[in-house]
Order: C-alpha cells, then structure tokens, then sequence
C-alpha cells in the first residue's frame, strides 16, 4: 500500500479502489471463538454439551427409537405383562395413539360430514391475513377491515350455519385445536384494538373516560383469569333474564378478549408515553387534529416501541386459552386429556405422548408468532435507518 502511494505521489489522479477484505470463518473457527476461547468458555461448553446429551439422549430413545407408530388399540402399546404385544421393560412413545384420534384433537366432535366447513374457513384466514402480515404489501386497511370483520363473520356462517342451506353445528360440538384457534384468533382481533382505546382512554384529558378506563384496567388486571372464565360460565347466566341464554363458547371469548384487552392497554400505554411531545406539537402545528395525530404520527410509533412486549402477552394469551378446560370446554389440551381416558388407549405411555404432541402443537404456533415479531422488528429498523439517511 505504501509502495503505490509512493509510486503515484506527484500525480493527478486517483489510486484505485482496493477490493472488500473477504472473511472466511470455517466452522473450527467459529467454534474456538464463541465457544472454546478461554480455559473457562471451554469448561462450560462441555459441562453443557453433556447436559444436554443426558437430557436428550433419553428423550429421542423414548420419543423415536422405541416409539410405536402405527396401532389400532392398547395392545400395540403395552408389554406382554400388561396384555400387550410389546417386550417387558418395553418404554417408549406411544403415537398410534396421536393417529387414531388425529381427526378429534383437530376438529373436536365436530360432525364428520361438515369438517370440510372448517377446513374452508381456515383457508379464507390464510389467503386474508398473509397480505397483512407482510409489510411491504400495501391497502393495508382493506387487508385490516376483512381480517376483522369479514374472517369472523364468515367463519360464524360457515362453523354455526343454520343458514344458507347449512347444517347448523351447536358449539358443544366444536372442540380441539379448532376451538383454540378461534378463541386465539378472536381474541388477538379484539384485544388488539380494545387494549389500545383504553390505553389512550388511561392518558385522555377528559376525567370520566379516563378514571373509566383505569377502572376497567385495573380491575380485569387483579383478577385471574380462571376467575374471570367462572364468573362468566356459572355466575353470569344467573343474572340473565328466565328464558334468555347465551352461547358458553361466546362467554368465554368475550372472558379471555377483555382479560387481554387491559394488558394489551398497559404495553401501549408504555410505547404512548415513549413518544416525545414534541412528535404531538409537530403534528398540531401542520394543523392534524386530535384523531389524526394519533393514528398517523402517535400510535405507529408507539407500536414499533413496544412489538415485543405485545408478542410476549399475546403468546402467554395463546397459552392460557388452554383455561377453558375448567368450564367443561375441550380445546386442543382438554380434548387430548379426555381421549386419554379411552378404554381402547389406555396405557402407561398414552398421557405422556399426548401432552408431548399437545406441548409441540402450541411451542410451534408461539414460536411462529415470536418470529414473527422479530421479522417485524427488523423490517421496521431498517426502514427507519433508511429513512434516516435521507
């Protein structure tokens, strides 16, 4: 390098450009750098490689290389002692049993000849909210008004029908991993939307809507929700008038929405008092009224502030529909703790496989949606870096 600028001293023109320095890191590298790079990083990158190992190795041998996976009943799960046709001493997964109930866990009691009805709506969800979803496409409102208003209206006609020629499906009936997604579903429409009018609510200047927010916010928030679930399956419908009911399955919607609502509140509140005032004085100035500072100026700030909080209530409200089990309701965990109880399944390793597969089923859908909001995060980063240097 300093042979060429010495070489090119007293002229006129422009070294030329150096290529980029390329690094290469082979996998030794990478590991003698992030796990073995001091006496100590290497004692407890082995002290957890073999704690893992114990962990898992028995895992995998229970749940893969013993496991049984194809059966008809008991028997193909059970050792020769208990009436079966496994070895003594036999351990392992028994997911014959996930196969032969396969159907129920997803779709519940369900009638069997209009679970093609459920399978419909799931596709109508998928094709509206991926637009949504992605943030480069555009019409984001449209996207936003038939996520919310035409997913569940359609979903209503097409799981309930009664109408348009279609056999009428009483919610009791509805169970499984349908029963879950609805509840999630709804609630995370709801909760949404509600969380964030309380929220600005809680900061209004008008002393009536504000001391009414906190005391919703608050008194939702010192209450269990599996209180909440009971006042609204056993205590409510005593308040009704003779004659009048109303649907279980709609009680507990409108349970876990608001039970959501006023944490959702509390995280938007947080991202609200982030924003600067000046971000509001900028926004009254080019003459933006009250409701137009905040949807425009205020609230997507506010949004991109608090993204991972707002995931993280909504996985632990994903979690918790599990709850609706207490007021005789079988979503995805309650219909696997019921199926088994089934003569024909009963077997020393039935319970176990069944809550692994229900523990798999909601990892995989909170782990989406963590994702998910990671994706958000750098997306919106690196538009604001962008939007920064210009």
């Amino acid at each position: 390098m300093i042979e060429r600028i010495q070489a090119n001293r007293g002229h006129n023109q422009l070294l030329p450009p150096l290529p980029p320095p390329v690094v290469k890191t082979t996998p030794m590298q990478w590991m003698k750098r992030n796990l073995f790079s001091s006496f100590f990083d290497s004692l407890l990158t082995c002290l957890i490689a073999i704690a893992v190992i114990a962990i898992l190795a028995p895992f995998f041998d229970w749940s893969l290389i013993k496991a049984v996976w194809l059966g008809s009943d008991r028997t193909f799960c059970t050792t020769i002692d208990q009436g079966g046709i496994q070895p003594d001493g036999w351990s392992g997964a028994c997911w014959a049993f996930v196969k032969a109930n396969f159907s129920q866990i997803i779709y519940g009691r369900y009638t069997d000849s209009e679970r093609w009805r459920v399978d419909l709506l799931a596709l109508i969800a998928i094709l509206v909210n991926i637009p949504l979803l992605i943030p480069t496409i555009k019409h984001k409102v449209i996207n936003f008004i038939c996520s919310l208003v035409g997913v569940p209206v359609i979903g209503y006609i097409l799981l309930y029908g009664g109408i348009f020629h279609l056999e009428a499906v009483d919610t009791q009936l509805w169970g499984g991993l349908l029963v879950t997604l609805v509840i999630a579903y709804t609630s995370i429409t709801i909760s949404l939307i509600v969380g964030t009018l309380l929220a600005l609510g809680r900061r209004s200047s008008m002393p009536i809507i504000r001391w009414f927010s906190i005391l919703i916010i608050e008194t939702l928030r010192g209450i269990p929700l599996i209180t909440i679930l009971f006042i609204a399956s056993i205590l409510f419908p005593l308040f009704l008038p003779d004659g009048m009911s109303f649907d279980k399955l709609l009680r507990a919607l409108i349970a876990i929405s608001l039970f959501t609502s006023v944490y959702i509140a509390e995280v938007v509140r947080g991202g609200l008092q982030a924003v600067t005032r000046g971000q509001y004085e900028a926004a009254y100035s080019l003459g933006l009224r009250y409701w137009s500072t905040t949807l425009l100026v205020v609230l997507p700030q506010a949004y991109r502030i608090v993204i991972p909080a707002i995931i993280n209530t909504l996985i632990g409200m994903f979690k918790e529909t599990s709850l609706i089990y207490v007021i005789s309701m079988f979503d995805l965990l309650g219909i696997i703790q019921q199926l088994t109880l089934q003569a024909s399944w009963i077997t020393p390793q039935t319970p176990k496989t069944a809550y692994v597969f229900a523990g798999l089923v909601f990892w995989v859908f909170c782990f989406a949606m963590s994702r998910y909001g990671h994706y958000v995060e750098r997306y919106l980063t690196r538009n604001k870096s962008y939007e920064s240097k210009r």
